[in-house]
């Protein structure tokens, strides 16, 4: 967000007046001067004030002078509305208000006026209408009523007379298309019967298909195609013709295709000379009232010429006074329409003249300017704060531990990368999420957090993501304000490894001092049980047997004593590995086939993907590991009872993924432990009764020791619906890990993990040699 580079001290050229406007002042008044002038003269004539006759053409002439002023100042008016109207129509500011005013205006004008030439017109017809009589009027008006009786009579009988023979030609349709002169002789009768003269069948370009053959020779103007359009079925069309003495009607017919009927009767002679005497009478007398009516007309347009003057003059008035109140508005609304797109800069032109209105537009002027003082300093801000954005988040992308930041409803505001590998969860799969429900594991920590009233909580917790248990250290900081606790900033460490090599070494040396402890002792042991059995084996005889299973068992247990201590020695005394350039297939392919010579009751198969292949490792650990691998499955498979098991089946796998050898290994064997899965990996856990639990530990060890892990799954998760377990062994083709960026846990978390660590470690030492010994 930028502030405004550009500025403008006023509005645009479209506010000031155009050049024009001065020409258009003085022409309106000068137009209304010479409308009044003249008018005043048309009075002066009209009434006989002056030596000047009223003759038709000096009215004719004061008319046209009239109606010429009156004319310019339309003119006037009409562009003037014009201008409002299209600045209503391009959403020009304050067009509306103008259109408004204007019409307020013209309201207050045109209604005085409509008001006195109505009571004008009025007051003159009943004054008028004294001069004329009523009884002669009525007389000429009823004569022509009665002659229109007379033609609307005839109408009324052709409109029966029609009807009927519609009818009858409707049914005579057939005769139509078989016999032409029989269906015209029935057309004949039936126009004869119904005193019609002319009767025909038309279509609908006034061709006449059939006609009557009454004998009376005249002839019927037929209809135009137009009119013939709008007739329909069901009501005939009637005119009347008194020039040429007859009425005539047409109709639809229902059984033909666009056919007419059209017929005709004669109308008295001398009725329609009667009619057109009545009708000249009528004209005659409405042109003598006229004539009488002089003095009305002179003074209607002397009213009307100063009406309309005086309307005229109101409306520009009006005009004038509107343009000058919406002019300041105006201005005040294009500039607010400016700072609404983000321009503080402008300013509105100020004119004492406009009174308040100024004055407003100077309160506008000091807002904008505050306005604009304001942004610059909230643009600043914002600057600042995304600066200070972008290095925080910088910061957090790339420290190696995983930060949570919480707000104070609880939800994921801040996670940085490290924290999404660490809990599993993308970022759009946490932010604005409740943390009970992204890491419900910290639900403990943070109720501590919000109800303590310390800024730091400090502790450990062990989540499960993907099958694999981690360790954190975790830190909970609050942000406080003087009235509550509005955030948090968590803190997560990945201590697992450390604590592992911590554990790892604790039983190192538990390890080796359990050998050192008890080696020592078991050769005499042994050596002083089998003398016994030697010289005192022929001397007993009385329970003789007792006394050789004694001295067996204590051989036998010395035995198991050995074989434990034996590997405690090879786990604290791991060799370092000799990287040499192997065939990993070769070395599976031996592996298998001692196991298989070691356990015929089971199928034991290797399936080797990529044949060689070539990879640098120790070839006398990596087979130890896999033996240890495939003895575990063996044992597992033994532990199935002989009713579920069926048939024993290991199959080994081997292949090359990107720069890491993977072997799995996948027996039907009982499985693993759903729980605590991943401690199966830590020294002295164990499953089996007879088992130290060094053997899985071991194999992890030799696998880290080339780069690699070993991972812990169900058979059923490659083989869905199988029992039993799969093992992954993962190494490095090169024999090391790839370099990474190691994490190194602040010291205060690596403190904790260590006297964590030891804990654990000196509290399973204690149990593991109080179980040596006591078996």
């Amino acid at each position: 967000m930028t502030s405004a580079e550009t500025s403008v001290p006023s509005l645009d050229p479209s506010f000031a007046e155009s050049k024009g406007s001065s020409l258009r002042r003085f022409l309106a008044p000068f137009a209304i001067g010479l409308a009044l002038l003249s008018t005043l003269l048309t009075f002066v004539v009209l009434t006989g004030l002056t030596r000047i006759q009223p003759t038709p053409e000096i009215v004719n002439s004061f008319l046209l002078i009239n109606g010429a002023t009156i004319l310019v100042l339309i003119g006037i008016i009409v562009r003037e509305v014009w201008k409002v109207l299209q600045a209503r129509r391009r959403g020009r500011a304050a067009s509306r208000l103008h259109v408004q005013i204007v019409g307020l205006f013209s309201v207050i004008a045109v209604l005085p006026a409509v008001v006195v030439a109505i009571v004008a017109n009025v007051t003159i017809d009943r004054g008028l209408d004294r001069l004329f009589s009523g009884p002669m009027r009525e007389v000429i008006q009823n004569s022509l009523i009665v002659a229109h009786a007379y033609v609307q009579e005839h109408a009324q009988l052709i409109r029966g007379d029609i009807l009927g023979m519609a009818n009858d030609v409707t049914h005579a349709r057939p005769l139509f298309d078989q016999d032409r002169g029989t269906f015209r002789e029935l057309l004949t009768a039936s126009a004869a019967s119904r005193n019609l003269p002319g009767a025909m069948l038309i279509d609908k370009d006034r061709n006449i298909l059939e006609t009557a053959q009454t004998g009376i020779q005249q002839s019927f103007t037929t209809p135009a195609p137009e009119f013939l359009s709008n007739v329909d079925e069901n009501e005939p069309q009637i005119a009347v013709f008194p020039e040429a003495n007859y009425v005539a009607a047409v109709i639809r017919l229902r059984a033909f295709n666009d056919t007419f009927l059209y017929v005709a009767r004669l109308l008295d002679p001398r009725v329609v000379a009667q009619l057109r005497q009545t009708e000249a009478s009528v004209a005659e007398y409405a042109e003598i009232e006229s004539r009488r009516l002089g003095l009305q007309v002179n003074f209607a347009l002397m009213f009307a010429v100063i009406a309309l003057t005086i309307l005229t003059a109101s409306v520009l008035i009006g005009l004038n006074f509107s343009n000058w109140l919406v002019a300041p508005i105006r201005r005040l609304m294009s500039a607010a329409n400016i700072v609404s797109t983000g321009d503080l800069h402008v300013q509105v032109p100020i004119h004492r003249s406009e009174g308040d209105l100024a004055q407003l537009g100077e309160t506008f002027n000091k807002m904008t300017q505050e306005l604009r003082s304001q942004r610059d300093e909230l643009v600043s801000a914002s600057d600042l704060i995304d600066s200070r954005r972008r290095f925080i988040e910088a910061v957090l992308s790339s420290a190696s531990a995983g930060i949570i930041g919480v707000d104070a409803s609880g939800s994921v505001g801040i996670l940085n990368r490290s924290a999404e590998k660490l809990i599993g969860h993308a970022e759009s799969e946490t932010l604005d999420h409740p943390l009970s429900d992204v890491l419900p594991e910290l639900d403990d920590m943070m109720k501590t957090a919000r109800e303590g009233t310390q800024r730091l909580v400090q502790g450990q917790i062990t989540i499960l993501r993907d099958g694999h248990e981690r360790n954190l250290s975790v830190r909970v900081s609050a942000e406080q304000t003087s009235q509550s606790r509005d955030s948090y900033i968590i803190t997560l460490d990945d201590i697992t490894e450390l604590v592992s090599a911590q554990r790892t070494s604790a039983w190192g040396d538990v390890a080796r001092r359990i050998a050192h402890e008890i080696k020592n002792p078991l050769t005499p042991i042994q050596l002083s049980a089998e003398r016994i059995r030697r010289k005192f084996g022929k001397v007993i005889t009385e329970d003789k047997a007792i006394f050789e299973q004694c001295t067996d068992t204590i051989v036998r247990q010395v035995d198991d004593i050995r074989r434990m201590v034996d590997e405690f020695s090879r786990f604290a005394r791991m060799p370092k590995p000799v990287m040499e350039g192997e065939d990993v297939a070769d070395t599976v392919r031996q592996a298998v086939f001692l196991m298989r010579v070691g356990h015929p009751e089971i199928d034991i198969a290797a399936e080797i993907k990529d044949d060689p292949m070539r990879a640098q490792f120790d070839r006398r650990l990596i087979s130890q590991a896999l033996t240890n691998i495939i003895k575990n499955a063996t044992e597992a498979i033994e532990a199935v009872p002989v009713e579920e098991l069926g048939k024993g089946r290991i199959d080994v796998i081997a292949k090359r993924d990107n720069d890491d050898i993977v072997i799995d290994v996948i027996d039907n064997g009982i499985g693993l432990p759903k729980v605590s899965r991943a401690r199966l990996l830590e020294p002295y856990v164990t499953t089996r009764e007879k088992g130290t639990g060094l053997g899985l530990a071991i194999v992890g060890r030799v696998l880290e020791d080339h780069g690699g892990r070993i991972e812990l799954n169900d058979a059923s998760d490659i083989r869905p619906g199988v029992r039993g377990a799969w093992m992954r062994l993962r190494f490095a083709i090169s024999g090391h890990a790839p370099k990474a960026e190691t994490k190194e846990p602040v010291p205060e978390t690596k403190a904790k993990a260590s006297e964590t660590a030891e804990a654990a470690n000196a509290t399973n030492s204690e149990t593991k040699i109080k179980t040596a010994s006591g078996g």
